[in-house]
């Protein structure tokens, strides 16, 4: 008898222990079918969990007393759930109501809202670990702005710190940097799409010449410098582009269509759905253009696939494949003289730059039952780009049919793989994950130079029968070869405070086999000297990077964060040996080495006004930056690009969005009105430096205040945004130039003028069709955000002005 009774003690014990420590139940629609792969999000001790095959899910470790649980999938409006650990909470159903296309935007926008809360970086992500990490999520379905030329001005809104490029090509190409950060093609992030490697070369031209359209976009995710331990070595960090998910029904059609000034014309259509445990996306992109300027007409084509099968609830293959090609006649760079006179003009009319990408990628992942998982992916490129035109640093002097033309020609050939294996596991009694990773990257590029034809087509043959003297030209291979192996691990401390200590070994052997031809002639064209130099360059080094992560999660939601981490950034081989009349590169550059950190504070307060406040520090070692010298062996004056010295960028960055209808229409659920303001007040020295009138200096790309500003109001169906942008000026090089508007020679050298921008969009949605129109530059205000020393200049490459655009949604 008292062998039963203390059964019954111990059953009763023990079924009160799981009780406080789980929930279990089923995911259902509002007809009853289960729903697979929810995502499920405990809010008060953020940890995350999904439901299997039949829809059943378990809550497990709930924090004592009430947890707030969240349910989400997509299509489905997001349910919020609380649940008391000392209840008994087992059989839960839950019923999850489908978003139809009855529902205003505005309902759809504050579902979105939900999402974003629940979809923002949390410290674990699959097989990623983003604890104590400065890191930005941006949510497209959120955003009212011209998506159809991907304006980063308003796609990177809330996005603190970045400076960018603006190039005017309908947005063919993404240039951001940040931080005292060159942002040209976005060089100094590791450039990424649904996870793996998009950029020309990781390691000897990591620059990317592809940007994934922002209509086919569900998310963009970056991560500040500390990405280095898990991406690359960047100091930028890492930005991801994550595409959009299969639509959940069988078959779902979206037409786009985009008109605008100068001729745009943009269509894009996607083709998405589901069908048992196949899955698929797919879209065809297209536009073209003629530009502001004389001289400036563009054409593109971009295509992409996404197929997916979920063999079991914990195991699935994806593949992927894009395709991405484009023609630009490019109108040059201007002089500030001719810029003050007419930003509109050209004096370039044979100016070419075409690009031809092709990437593939299979993705393989599992979840072990044992709280475990794994990630393989497999991904290659094979790329060209072929740049042609006139590019004398005299930018002044006008482009005479039928002399020669540069041309450069870049093949890029590379493939990798990347393993990650994570596991969560308790010590201590707190929830703790160790992630291990490695990645093998190998590379063969090619790089060649020469004459191109006399003509003013888009010819890119070389032209060497009819320009055999010409005064340049080269042809290199450039084998790569990169292992690295990285690891993290999350120790936590208590229920609030982790610790995330990490690690990246690299190996790299770059080489460069080649040779290079230099010519001379005289002033009668005679040649002078005639020298053929032939190359075989490897370079081979390893290192470790070190990087530490800290975060203190309050129980009122807000979390304090810091993190230092370890970067390096190889200089490039590929920039070497190309020959750039307006610019030439130090025979004896080296790699720049460094570090980044962060102390900052993010959260939400009161459920209306979420914020994101920090102050950085990026410190350099072999900074590389550009001067102004005599070029070796002539008279020409040209942008010397060499390790300048140590340098230090240090800055506070604060981002504010402030939810007003939260705060005072909160009953109505058919009106939206939010507030943000993005600022970053920066500062930069150049701490030493072996070469004179430099030490002391501002670092340049470093404008000291860069300044956004925004609202948005919706009613019902119809959304608007106003956003009003601010740069300070900026140097372009290490010896501070200032600006020579009397300058008509050059335009390559002085700063950057301050300059401010204001954007309106707006949209409109009825049943199945959606309107969408904007102005960009709404004041029509004249400035440029460049400098180029090569292409698409040399000189002052000016921004648009007023811009119109519509675009025409329809969904089937």
């Amino acid at each position: 008898m008292k062998l039963k009774a203390f059964n019954i003690l111990f059953l009763l014990i023990t079924t009160t222990f799981f009780a406080q420590n789980s929930v279990k139940g089923i995911v259902i629609n509002k007809a009853g079918k289960a729903l697979e792969n929810v995502e499920i999000y405990n809010k008060t001790n953020y940890q995350s969990f999904n439901s299997n095959a039949s829809g059943q899910f378990e809550i497990k470790s709930l924090s004592t007393g009430n947890n707030v649980i969240v349910f989400f999938i997509e299509g489905y409006k997001v349910e919020e759930r609380t649940f008391n650990s000392q209840e008994n909470n087992v059989n839960i159903k839950i019923t999850l109501e489908e978003l139809t296309t009855t529902l205003s935007e505005v309902v759809v926008m504050k579902e979105k809202e939900k999402q974003f809360a629940l979809n923002k970086l949390k410290d674990i992500e699959e097989t990623a670990i983003y604890a104590g990490k400065k890191t930005e999520v941006i949510t497209l379905d959120k955003i009212t702005a011209n998506k159809a030329t991907n304006n980063a001005r308003q796609v990177y809104a809330q996005v603190v710190g970045l400076t960018i490029n603006e190039s005017n090509d309908g947005g063919l190409q993404l240039s951001i940097g940040g931080r005292g950060l060159d942002p040209n093609r976005t060089s100094n992030f590791n450039t990424r799409q649904n996870d793996y490697d998009i950029s020309a070369d990781v390691l000897g031209y990591p620059e990317s010449y592809y940007a994934t359209p922002t209509e086919a976009l569900e998310s963009i995710q970056i991560v500040r410098g500390a990405a280095s331990l898990q991406y690359g070595t960047q100091f930028g960090g890492m930005i991801n582009f994550k595409i959009k998910k299969p639509s959940t029904k069988p078959i779902e059609l979206i037409t786009r269509n985009t008109l605008g000034s100068f001729n745009l014309f943009t269509n894009f259509t996607s083709l998405s759905g589901t069908k048992g445990k196949f899955s698929y996306y797919t879209y065809y992109n297209y536009k073209q253009g003629d530009g502001f300027r004389p001289n400036s007409k563009f054409d593109s084509k971009s295509f992409f696939t996404n197929l997916n099968y979920q063999f079991t609830e914990n195991t699935s293959l994806h593949f992927d494949y894009t395709h991405f090609s484009y023609l630009a006649q490019q109108p040059g760079g201007l002089t500030d003289f001719m810029f003050n006179q007419n930003p509109e003009q050209s004096n370039r009319t044979r100016n070419w730059f075409d690009v031809d990408w092709n990437l593939f990628a299979l993705r393989f992942k599992h979840h072990f039952q044992h709280n475990a998982d794994f990630s393989l992916q497999l991904f290659g490129l094979d790329a060209s780009r072929k740049a042609l035109g006139y590019r004398s640093n005299r930018v002044s002097n006008p482009d005479v049919l039928g002399t020669e033309r540069d041309l450069i020609l870049g093949d890029f050939v590379n493939w990798g793989a990347e393993a990650r294996y994570l596991k969560k596991y308790k010590f201590f009694g707190q929830d703790n994950a160790f992630l291990i990773g490695a990645k093998y990257y190998q590379a063969k590029n090619a790089g060649i130079q020469g004459p191109g034809s006399s003509g003013n087509n888009a010819n890119f043959n070389l032209a060497t029968d009819e320009f055999p003297n010409y005064r340049t030209q080269s042809n290199y291979e450039f084998p790569n070869l990169n292992i690295s192996i990285f690891g993290e691990n999350i120790f936590k401390i208590s229920q609030a405070f982790s610790i995330t200590p990490g690690f990246r070994y690299e190996n790299i052997k770059t080489q460069a086999n080649g040779f290079y031809r230099r010519i001379n002639n005289d002033l009668a064209g005679n040649v002078i000297s005639d020298e053929t130099v032939n190359e075989e360059n490897v370079k081979e080094r390893d290192f470790f990077l070190l990087g530490l992560g800290l975060s203190y999660k309050m129980k009122n939601g807000i979390e304090l964060y810091a993190n230092a981490s370890q970067n390096y950034r190889s200089v490039t081989f590929n920039d070497i040996r190309t020959v750039n009349p307006s610019a030439v590169i130090d025979e004896n550059i080296t790699d720049e080495k460094g570090y980044t950190s962060d102390i900052g504070m993010r959260g939400k307060i009161l459920d209306n006004l979420s914020f994101d406040t920090s102050v950085y520090a990026l410190y350099y070692n072999y900074k590389i930056g550009e001067y102004l010298t005599e070029a070796p062996n002539t008279a020409a004056v040209v942008r010397y690009r060499d390790n300048v010295g140590t340098a230090l960028t240090y800055g506070f960055e604060s981002l504010i969005d402030w939810n007003i209808n939260k705060t005072f229409f909160r009953e109505n659920e058919d009106f939206i009105w939010s507030l943000f303001s993005n600022i970053a007040i920066t500062d930069s020295e150049y701490l030493k430096s072996d070469t004179k009138n430099i030490k002391g200096n501002k670092v340049e790309f470093v404008p000291n205040y860069n300044l956004k500003l925004g609202t948005g109001i919706g009613y019902k169906n119809f959304l608007t945004s106003i956003q009003f942008s601010y740069v300070s000026s900026q140097y372009t090089n290490a010896e501070n130039n200032p600006i020579d508007i009397n300058d008509n020679t050059y335009g390559i050298f002085g700063a950057i003028p301050s300059y401010s921008v204001l954007d309106f969009s707006a949209s409109y949605k009825y049943k199945n069709f959606k309107l969408e129109t904007g102005i960009n530059n709404v004041l029509n205000n004249w400035y440029f955000t460049r400098r180029a020393t090569g292409y698409p200049g040399p000189g002052i490459i000016p921004s648009e002005p007023r811009v119109f655009y519509a675009t025409l949604e329809i969904k089937f």
